[in-house]
């Protein structure tokens, strides 16, 4: 029974799982914006707001924590610069999943956007 288990999964074991959304979360940071499996960036949208969430409060406490999730240290440096400024206002949501129209021509499955608000 999985009640209360609400962790998705993603068909991997737990150390490939948290490579693959530390890696997709670092994508996105990077770059504002990524396409990959609906399930998939349902997953990683809670730690995209989570690390924007660090980078807000800019302590050197949330700076180590941030260091030891997400793979470029730059990507950090910058992230913690920027952060404050853009999402300065605003409470949460910090990203956005929106569906794609085509499924991917593979294996069918649903495709959608993670992208920074």
């Amino acid at each position: 029974m999985r009640h209360g288990n609400r962790l998705a999964r993603l068909g991997r074991p737990a150390d490939q799982r948290k490579a693959l959304i530390r890696g997709l979360v670092t994508e996105v940071l990077r770059h504002g914006k990524i396409e990959t499996t609906k399930t998939r960036a349902k997953a990683i949208r809670k730690f995209v707001d989570k690390m924007i969430g660090l980078a807000k409060d800019g302590s050197l406490h949330a700076r180590r924590q941030a260091l030891g999730f997400i793979y470029d240290p730059e990507l950090v440096k910058s992230l913690f610069e920027q952060v404050p400024t853009r999402y300065g206002e605003r409470n949460g949501g910090y990203c956005r999943v929106q569906a794609v129209v085509q499924p991917r021509r593979g294996d069918n499955t649903e495709m959608a956007t993670i992208e920074l608000v």
